[in-house]
Order: structure tokens, then C-alpha cells, then sequence
């Protein structure tokens, strides 16, 4: 296909925007960057026309205060402009923390396959703890099928990143990468901890199920092809080639005429 036009959505969470930028500038893409709210223009089928595809970095619905973060209500507009671009088919990449947005908009989970909890929740109706964090862990992504975005890059790689111990809806998921590493509660720290108590790293008391050890995956949402990769942290993350591959073949695949066939085979 000719190279894609994105929407590279950001805000909500710090990060170093040179390193990441510099991804988007060294694949083959063209892009342009808005920030949240003024990115919520873009959320309907007339505006989005221009973009083949979006990839959120964002976290929108929160702001981390001195004591627990604040949650906020996406507006009524936007969620049913928002819902109408997915029925319209508009391929999406969410990268890293997006998986924390609007925590108050149950559906904005389903549209990504998972939810990061930064307090104690109720996902799919049961009552959850608060999700687990580790920065800075040395693993290694294994692809576990064959598709579009697994294209071109190693059956395994080497990768240092933040990981989350978090929700994952695997039976609505199409798993595509896989990390060694042991998603359980000995090997992470407490988000509310961090959040709430200004505690980094810790873990005392804290209780969390094992999770899956799926790093990457693709859904359907409506008409609309989602792509989700957990990795994304920082520079030494931003930097590895084998990840830049990842997300240059999502942006690719999600902007196809391929994965909006497959998406809408069931709608």
C-alpha cells in the first residue's frame, strides 16, 4: 500500500517526545501529532477522512493530583463521535499507557482489549485490584503467529521496557507477542501505591492475580481493526529497532484494505 497518513495522538502521561518522535520519523509513514482534547476534533468519520489510521500514545480521563488521581467523564459528543469513527471502519494503533484511558468509559476497555487500572475497579463486572507496574524489565517477545505485523522481524528479540500486570480480555483478543517474563505479583509494584501513596516500587500488601504474558494483540470493534502493543516505555524502548518494526507494520496493517475486510467479517 502507499505510505500511510496518521493521526499521532498524545497527553496524559510524561514522556520523552524527541525519542519518541524520532520512531515516527524513521519508519515509513507520514504523521501528524495533536494533542488531547484538541485531538477530539479528529474523533468523527467527516474529520478523520484525511488519516489512514490513528495511533494513540495518550491517556486521557486522568489527572494525577497530591493525593488519588481524578477521574473524568468523556463527553457525550465525543463518545458518540468517537463510536461512529469505529463504525465507519477507522483502523487504530494503541501503543503502552493508552490502555489506562478514560477509566470511567467502561466501552473505551472493550475497544482495547484490556484496562490498566490505577485504583481498584470494576472491569466486566467483577472487582479488580489495582494493576502492577515494573519498569525497566530485560525480556524477550516471542511472535506467535503468523500476520501482517509479525512480517519482518525475528521470531524473538531482546527488549527493555516498563511491563504491566493488567486486565486482558484473551477470549476477545488475537494474540501476536508473547513475553518470557512471569506476570505475577511477586515481579510487579502497585499502582495505587505509586498514585495514591507516592510509594514507587512497592508491593507490601498488595494482591494482584497472575495475568497473561501477551505483550501484543489485534481485535475487532465494530467495523474498526485494533491493534495493541503493550511495549513503549522510554528512549532505550523507543530506540529498539524490532519495536519500531512492530509499530510501523500496525500502523500498515490497521490502514489496509485487508484488516478492514477482516474486521467488518463479523458485523
Amino acid at each position: 500500500m502507499s505510505r500511510p497518513n496518521i493521526l499521532l495522538v498524545t497527553k496524559g502521561h510524561p514522556f520523552d517526545h524527541n525519542a519518541f518522535f524520532k520512531i515516527f520519523d524513521s519508519i515509513n509513514v507520514d504523521w501528524t501529532h495533536v494533542e488531547q482534547p484538541a485531538a477530539q476534533l479528529f474523533f468523527s468519520p467527516e474529520n478523520a477522512k484525511i488519516f489512514d489510521a490513528f495511533v494513540m500514545y495518550d491517556m486521557p480521563g486522568i489527572k494525577f493530583k497530591r493525593g488519588a488521581p481524578e477521574f473524568e467523564e468523556p463527553s457525550e459528543e465525543y463518545k458518540k463521535n468517537f463510536l461512529a469513527l469505529l463504525a465507519s471502519g477507522k483502523g487504530m494503533v494503541f501503543l503502552h499507557h493508552s490502555i489506562a484511558g478514560w477509566p470511567t468509559w467502561p466501552e473505551y476497555s472493550e475497544i482495547i482489549g484490556g484496562r490498566f487500572l490505577y485504583l481498584p475497579g470494576v472491569v466486566k463486572a467483577q472487582n479488580k485490584p489495582d494493576s502492577g507496574y515494573r519498569h525497566k524489565v530485560s525480556h524477550e517477545i516471542k511472535g506467535l503467529a503468523e500476520h501482517r505485523i509479525t512480517q519482518g522481524i525475528p521470531p524473538s528479540f531482546s527488549m527493555t521496557d516498563e511491563l504491566y500486570l493488567s486486565e486482558i480480555f484473551e477470549e476477545e483478543i488475537t494474540p501476536l507477542f508473547a513475553s518470557n517474563y512471569t506476570f505475577s505479583e511477586r515481579n510487579f509494584y502497585s499502582a495505587k501505591k505509586a498514585a495514591v501513596d507516592k510509594q514507587l516500587n512497592a508491593n507490601e500488601g498488595w494482591h494482584h492475580e497472575d495475568t497473561s504474558n501477551i505483550v501484543g494483540w489485534v481485535k475487532r470493534y465494530m467495523r474498526s481493526p485494533i491493534a495493541y502493543l503493550q511495549g513503549g516505555d522510554d528512549p532505550e524502548a523507543y530506540a529498539n529497532e524490532n519495536f519500531q518494526k512492530m509499530i510501523e507494520n500496525a500502523i500498515y496493517w490497521a490502514a489496509s484494505e485487508e484488516a478492514l475486510k477482516w474486521s467488518a467479517e463479523e458485523n
